[in-house]
């Protein structure tokens, strides 16, 4: 009797485990499928960026009327909405400066 109860066990763990690795199987497809998803919404978003960022250079004067060079200038937004356009060696400075104040905070 003990033999048979023990072997009752080991027959339910082992369908227990089964039933467990088809569930996390189905969970990792779930997963792969979320993850492709967000990563295609992600290059969408990026690229609707790149082609805003462009498309706002393009229109971006300096004081003579000529084109705003984009390999020159970047364009800095701020916490409280306003957008600046700096030269690119300020904003890799502030960069810089940025990544050192959130290393401090950690």
């Amino acid at each position: 009797v003990a033999a048979q109860k023990c072997r009752k066990r080991k027959l339910n763990a082992i369908l227990n485990l089964e039933e467990d690795v088809c569930n996390l199987q189905t969970q990792k497809e779930s997963l792969k499928k979320e993850h492709s998803q967000c990563s295609k919404s992600i290059n969408q978003i990026k690229q609707k960026l790149n082609n805003l960022y462009h498309d706002i250079f393009s229109k971006l004067r300096d004081d003579q009327g000529r084109p705003v060079n984009p390999r020159q200038y970047v364009l800095n937004c701020t916490s409280n909405g306003s957008v600046f356009i700096i030269p690119k060696h300020l904003a890799k400075s502030e960069q810089k400066q940025d990544n050192t104040k959130e290393q401090k905070q950690k």
